[in-house]
């Protein structure tokens, strides 16, 4: 049953970020090059990510995984094993920008369409299949997102933009930390201190993007 659940869970991932690539793709105004370019990038890391949260799990049930390797396959993993995979992503990013593979900020610019739409299909796929009626008010503010992505995408610049939406993103998983009983990210429930240090470090990004613009004006 675990192993079902497991299986399940990936293939409403797949559905999801497809959507979201397909939106994307529709959506952008940028070259189909760049687009593409684009794509395989976030799906590189998106591929890199559910390996680092596969270790994260083993890391947390290193015991289990000596004695039987294949029994922690199949165990659900939590919000610790997700905090551990963002860690090692942020490390890994850190590096490739380092080495000059991406640009961090446009690669910031074309995952936000794509993480909202995936995220929105995932919480709808939840409520229609699952019966999670929890996830109404998350389901609401991805909403609200996604229409003001579709209505400043084109008529402010990328980087506003993007620090402005992923802002308005983690003020409102913390106010709905407060007001809900728990609040999760593509099934994993994650704690306010985390949302915290998200909504921090993209508040931090939009005023020195809006700061740098002021300048260049």
């Amino acid at each position: 049953m675990p192993a079902v659940w497991v299986f399940m869970s990936i293939v409403i991932l797949i559905i999801s970020f497809i959507a979201g690539f397909i939106f994307f793709y529709v959506t952008s105004s940028l070259t189909n090059h760049v687009k593409k370019k684009q794509l395989e990038e976030i799906t590189s890391l998106l591929i890199d990510f559910i390996i680092l949260i596969w270790i994260g799990k083993l890391i947390l049930n290193i015991n289990v995984f000596i004695s039987d390797p294949l029994a922690v396959l199949a165990y659900p993993s939590n919000s610790k094993a997700f905090y551990i995979a963002v860690l090692l992503l942020i490390l890994h990013i850190g590096y490739q920008v380092k080495r000059h593979k991406f640009e961090i900020k446009t690669l910031l610019f074309s995952f936000v369409p794509v993480f909202l739409v995936a995220s929105f299909v995932y919480e709808f796929i939840q409520i229609v299949w699952g019966g999670n009626t929890f996830t109404w008010g998350y389901l609401g503010l991805l909403m609200v997102l996604l229409i003001l992505y579709l209505i400043f995408y084109d008529r402010i610049s990328s980087k506003r933009i993007t620090f402005s939406l992923l802002t308005i993103w983690g003020l409102g998983q913390l106010i709905l930390a407060m007001i809900m009983p728990f609040i999760t990210v593509f099934g994993y429930m994650l704690s306010p201190w985390f949302m915290s240090l998200i909504l921090i470090f993209c508040f931090i990004l939009f005023i020195k993007t809006i700061e740098r613009g002021n300048h260049n004006d």
